[in-house]
């Protein structure tokens, strides 16, 4: 009865309250089963409570944890059936209870869903299948007060719908307000930790590669249109806009968004003295009052997307309030901006950033080179390359949702910045940018830009990086550059 991985990782979590989001059918509550059997069996255990939506399945259960007693040797009596009758208005009800006891004088019992069974109960509780419990928020306030005494509560269920209340939990995990652990199991990974070599080894079958590829596609194929939901863990019905106008116009204040566009068409050609010279008198004119007005004793860091020629390059800085606030007071735009002026203007803003504690770059395509040269100069340790992808979007938009929600974010007032973030989908039940283009305000190309900018910048204000550096300390010009050529990348002097 060995486990697979994702089982294994399950049972080894130790957690207070423990959430699965899974696919039908790998054997998270088989295994669960197990791991409740060998608690109720230990002298220093604990009570079990098994909570599902339906008789069959209280029944399978507490029938596989004496399967699993009788398999691991553990000392457990037969399993007992009793009825509890009561009274609800005039209507008579009643519930069946089966409970497995152990000679360790603990025991596990698979009660029906009604919050009220778990009233003067400690230790365990199992709630299976939670998404299609009729009673979701009471029940799980009737489970929380377990933890109390030092109970437990694990949650195992697949999606239904996105509105449901299991998936308002899962989004509440990932944006940091509940302290739970997640699991996150889609049919796929389970099959990748040998789903499909477990159900060959218990129906005789031989496996063979071409055997797993049609046992995976026929199983697809038998929930059609709910494969999604049924076994990649997306909750249905969940499309659309991921951010409302007023919820993004909310946490907007009066800062600006600095824009900056070639000379001309050719500046790509200029001598690198002339185009070193250009952004340099551009960033001492815009950006140079504004990083002075920074608070210094707070912690700043910044997020960038990365563009050339099509789309934009964003650099969001912000600040860390004393009340946990992200503020963002300025955005930086670069338009078709040749990749060495990107670097110098990334530099002339982290190197005056005080205290600064992390950064996260678009590192997909081009954005690499810069986001390696960000690492270079502050640390691998302190900025990160991001390589966008659905996990990504999907584990980082949460806490930038919750965030905007509770007020913990402010962002320059900006048509284009708004317009930025409204361009986030979400699809397949994950918020992203999808390959459509708009235009700004003044013509040009976006591709929500700034709301990924903002989004990585975001992420990485969340990150756990090393204790903050003091921060740039602003020298007489002519000390700022040593190298003949005097550009900020190549021969300037480390500001910090």
């Amino acid at each position: 009865m060995a486990f697979l991985g994702y089982q294994q990782r399950w049972s080894a979590d130790l957690s207070q309250v423990k959430v699965a989001e899974k696919s039908r059918r790998i054997g998270l509550s088989w295994g669960e089963a197990g791991d409740s059997a060998l608690e109720a069996s230990r002298e220093k255990g604990q009570n079990c409570f098994y909570i599902g939506y339906a008789k069959e399945m209280a029944q399978q259960f507490i029938s596989d944890c004496a399967d699993f007693a009788k398999a691991y040797s553990l000392a457990a009596g037969d399993i007992s059936e009793s009825e509890e009758v009561w009274l609800e208005g005039e209507e008579k009800k009643s519930i069946f209870i089966y409970t497995l006891r152990f000679a360790s004088g603990w025991r596990v019992e698979a009660l029906s869903s009604a919050p009220r069974n778990l009233r003067s109960k400690q230790g365990r509780v199992i709630l299976d299948e939670f998404a299609f419990h009729s009673d979701q928020k009471e029940l799980l306030k009737a489970a929380m007060a377990l933890l109390i005494w030092g109970g437990e509560v694990h949650i195992i269920s697949t999606h239904n719908g996105v509105d449901n209340e299991f998936n308002a939990l899962i989004q509440d995990i990932r944006a940091g307000k509940k302290p739970y652990s997640l699991h996150t199991i889609p049919f796929k990974d389970a099959v990748a930790d040998g789903l499909y070599e477990r159900v060959c080894l218990r129906s005789g079958q031989a496996v063979t590669e071409e055997g797993k590829a049609a046992w995976v596609a026929g199983i697809y194929a038998q929930y059609g249109q709910d494969a999604e939901e049924e076994l990649d863990c997306i909750p249905s019905n969940s499309s659309g806009a991921w951010l409302s106008r007023a919820l993004i116009e909310a946490r907007m204040v009066d800062a600006p968004v600095l824009r900056w566009n070639p000379p001309d068409s050719n500046f790509t050609l200029w001598p690198e003295e002339m185009r070193t010279a250009e952004m340099r008198d551009w960033l001492d004119t815009n950006l140079r009052p504004l990083l002075a007005a920074l608070e210094p004793d707070m912690e700043t860091g910044f997020g960038e997307d990365f563009g050339r020629t099509g789309d934009l390059t964003v650099i969001a800085p912000w600040q860390l309030t004393k009340t946990l606030v992200r503020r963002f007071p300025f955005l930086v735009e670069l338009s078709k901006c040749p990749f060495d002026q990107q670097r110098e203007a990334l530099y002339y803003i982290g190197d005056r950033l005080p205290r600064l504690r992390a950064g996260k770059l678009d590192g997909r395509g081009n954005g690499q080179y810069l986001a390696e040269k960000a690492q270079q100069r502050w640390g691998a340790d302190r900025i990160e390359c991001v390589m966008l992808s659905q996990t990504w979007y999907r584990d980082n938009s949460a806490p930038l949702k919750a965030a905007f929600e509770d007020g913990t974010i402010l962002l320059p007032r900006s048509a284009d910045v708004l317009d930025d973030l409204r361009a986030f989908q979400v699809v397949k039940g994950i918020p992203q940018i999808p390959d459509t283009r708009t235009k700004g305000q003044d013509g040009q190309q976006r591709h929500g830009d700034a709301g990924v900018a903002i989004l990585l910048a975001h992420a990485a204000s969340r990150a756990d990086p090393p204790p903050a550096t003091e921060g740039f300390q602003s020298l007489p010009r002519h000390q700022e550059f040593t190298g003949r050529r005097g550009g900020i990348g190549s021969g300037s002097r480390r500001m910090f």
